[in-house]
């Protein structure tokens, strides 16, 4: 039976929490103390310090030769029921989006934050150990299983943008230049196809330099930006375009040449304007994948810059081997001189692999062709090869990995050998830890406070999601415990556990490779709101 005294100590764990959110919240909202670059900084603060040295504090001080094997195997089965039946229904009903969107919701929650002060409050200190433990599970495990997924999705479309049909089966290797991080349409790409004379496509993916107006260039200075996955980093949903045309010239293509064209989408500058926030390098930057698409045919030594047609029509025609010729695709493309022809059509819509499956042609395309050409892909290992080198590059640029990693080979050392962390440097990432939990609510307040709608995907999807995050994730979750064969405290933690609100860098890579950033940013700010009283709630059914 659950006391008053027991009651009061939750809520002097929790509502400190809360009232740090609350005064982000009005900072902004009411009071208007901080503009969104001011929030910007702030949460890089969070982002690039806090969280991750936080990480690294809990993570540095739990004894991994002690892990709760059973509550470890409970958390894993779990996950890998939900995945299960995610995937039976993708086979049959959903697809690839909405079980990424789904497993996220089901199963990532907001562990390190709210669940180590919540659940040490309601059942002991032996609690933190088990929620490191998960964090330790979440950061190195699910969240890249996630990201996979993720580039898994974007390579599948790009391939499919830029090698429709049968074209994509001889692709037989991708080179990436060093400077692409991931292929989630954040930044602008394009890909050389070079053909051998057996008929083998060797496809290299880089940046592009042309993707943007000059005009655009030179007024923003576009940079290269690291990568947005901290625990804490989160942005808005709501992203404006700005308002351009574009005018190209009616180009004649010769019989005889290969060439790939997309209609032109809005060339607007993409991503993340001043009021997003939690960015590592806050700077706006061009329009990813869509705007004017470039080919080009290299015959013999000289080769012939090309522009996609106006109006967005797809040239089709086979192509068995060209020996010695080289393709070039690029995403995007400049506007020089006076341009006359067609205008923008698109209006807002962003073509680009962060928000469709699909590329929309002209009818005067030759639709029937395409409804005929069943899409094909390379061979496993180069789709995996390309997806394991994009998540590398990921992960290597989130301050998360290395404080988790870092965290787990000290604790590894120090509980082997029984080395302690000298003052010196325990002190200097005491004074920051101690910062983080409440620095890392603060910063959703922000985040909450510039959201133009607490509840941006719709009241029915969020009641799906609620129900989904607050419901099916304890049911599932005690299943698998009382499978595994864990009772008393234990099982109530783990139930309490996936009851939590939901993780913030699910939601990050959702706005990152634009896959349903409504739904889990609604999960992040209504799931907040929501999480106290049903945790509350549990807590109260559990004691009984």
């Amino acid at each position: 039976m659950i006391s008053a005294e027991d009651f009061y100590n939750v809520m002097c764990a929790t509502v400190p929490l809360y009232f740090a959110m609350l005064i982000a919240y009005a900072s902004v909202k009411w009071w208007k103390i901080f503009t969104p670059e001011q929030c910007s900084g702030i949460n890089r603060f969070v982002a690039v310090f806090a969280v991750p040295v936080l990480s690294f504090h809990f993570i540095s001080q739990n004894d991994p030769y002690q892990m709760d094997t059973k509550f470890i195997l409970a958390d894993t089965l779990s996950k890998g029921m939900v995945l299960v039946l995610l995937s039976v229904w993708t086979i049959f009903r959903g697809g690839l989006e909405w079980l990424i969107t789904l497993f996220s919701v089901a199963t990532l929650p907001n562990t390190l934050v709210m669940g180590i002060p919540l659940l040490k409050a309601m059942y002991g200190d032996f609690t933190t150990s088990l929620m490191v433990q998960l964090v330790v599970l979440q950061c190195i495990i699910w969240y890249t299983l996630l990201l996979f997924l993720f580039e898994y999705r974007a390579a599948t479309i790009l391939i499919q943008t830029q090698f429709p049909g049968s074209a994509a089966a001889a692709i037989s290797k991708f080179e990436i230049d060093g400077d692409v991080i991931s292929l989630d349409g954040r930044d602008p790409l394009r890909t050389e196809s070079e053909i051998d004379g057996n008929g083998r496509i060797r496809v290299r993916i880089r940046r592009s330099t042309s993707s943007a107006p000059d005009s655009a260039l030179s007024s923003i200075g576009i940079t290269p930006r690291a990568s947005n996955l901290s625990g804490a980093e989160v942005y808005s949903v709501n992203t404006p375009a700005q308002p351009y045309e574009f005018h190209h010239a009616n180009t004649e293509i010769p019989f005889g040449e290969l060439a790939f064209g997309y209609r032109p989408a809005s060339p607007r500058l993409s991503g993340y304007a001043s009021s997003d926030a939690y960015s590592l390098q806050p700077t706006p930057r061009a329009s990813n994948f869509n705007e004017m698409d470039t080919t080009t045919v290299t015959t013999a030594n000289t080769p012939v810059w090309v522009r996609s047609p106006a109006g967005g029509k797809v040239f089709r025609q086979s192509s068995p081997a060209f020996s010695g010729k080289k393709m070039v695709w690029e995403s995007a493309g400049k506007c020089h001189g006076d341009r006359q022809g067609c205008k923008d059509t698109f209006g807002e819509k962003d073509l680009s692999f962060r928000d469709c499956s699909k590329l929309g042609v002209t009818e005067e395309s030759d639709s029937k062709a395409g409804d005929e050409i069943n899409q094909e892909m390379p061979n496993a290992v180069v789709v995996i090869r390309l997806i394991l080198i994009m998540v590398g590059r990921k992960l290597s640029r989130n301050p998360n990995t290395y404080s988790s990693i870092l965290g787990l080979l000290w604790s590894l050392i120090s509980f082997k050998w029984n080395v302690g962390v000298p003052n010196l440097v325990k002190y200097s990432i005491k004074i920051i830890s101690d910062a983080g939990l409440g620095m890392a609510m603060f910063s959703l307040g922000l985040f909450m406070a510039l959201q133009p709608k607490i509840i941006a995907c719709g009241t029915k999807m969020a009641a799906i999601g609620m129900a989904i995050r607050f419901v099916g994730g304890p049911v599932l979750m005690s299943s698998a415990s009382i499978i595994v064969g864990l009772r008393g405290p234990q099982l109530h933690t783990a139930i309490v556990q996936a009851a939590l609100p939901q993780g913030i860098v699910p939601f990050v890579f959702a706005r990152e490779y634009g896959l349903h950033p409504d739904i889990l940013s609604t999960g992040v700010i209504f799931g907040m709101l929501v999480s106290l009283p049903v945790t509350l709630l549990y807590y109260v059914m559990l004691g009984l």
